[in-house]
């Protein structure tokens, strides 16, 4: 099954899930969140996930440098299996539904060996618009941070060049009766928050 033949899409959560904001943003924003429940039967069109990657391809970076790699696996897969192994406590839970894995990389040193200050910024904008195209094309991404850095290393023979910096999983989003135990389900149905922007602007003159 692909996106294309599934069911329609939808967010199973109440639309207190929404971002609350102090003013409009755009409706991709308001919407975007990210979930554990992921359909285990539904696989990602290939032209989505293209699209996806391409987002990724084409987000800002410093002097054009692109300093970024990304391993992607299908659910099905060693490779997938892989990138799995390497996830830290009860990220290995949920994830094996998704889709889709996605190692983001870090080129962190150049190639003359001088250390690349912004390489992990222009990673996380890649990431961004790739969560970002996914959900308007009707998936949902969860990035993660607890992943296993020096096995990810190993695992894939990268030098001490690239780092990796993130998991992110991809799919259609499923109920949140999927999840394993109450405390992930209630956490997924939670309302979304966030910092004020007083709180997270310095300056404002």
């Amino acid at each position: 099954m692909t996106l294309t033949d599934a069911t329609p899409a939808t967010n199973p959560s109440p639309t207190d899930r929404l971002a609350d904001t102090s003013v409009p943003i755009l409706d991709v924003l308001t919407e975007r969140w990210s979930p554990r429940s992921f359909d285990v039967t539904s696989d990602i069109d290939e032209a989505t996930l293209t699209a996806a990657l391409e987002a990724a391809r084409w987000s800002p970076s410093a002097a054009n440098t692109q300093p970024w790699k990304f391993i992607v696996a299908r659910r099905g897969t060693a490779t997938f299996d892989l990138i799995n192994a390497n996830l830290m406590g009860f990220n290995q839970a949920w994830t094996p539904n998704a889709s889709v894995l996605i190692v983001a990389i870090a080129e962190v040193i150049d190639e003359d060996g001088k250390p690349r200050r912004w390489a992990q910024y222009d990673l996380g904008q890649a990431m961004a618009h790739l969560s970002v195209q996914a959900h308007a094309d009707g998936l949902h991404v969860h990035q993660m941070g607890g992943i296993d850095v020096e096995g990810l290393r190993e695992t894939f023979g990268l030098g001490e060049r690239w780092e990796p910096m993130t998991v992110t999983a991809l799919g259609i989003v499923a109920s949140a009766d999927a999840l394993p135990d109450e405390k992930s389900r209630e956490r997924e149905l939670a309302p979304r928050s966030r910092k004020s922007l007083d709180e997270i602007i310095a300056v404002n003159d």
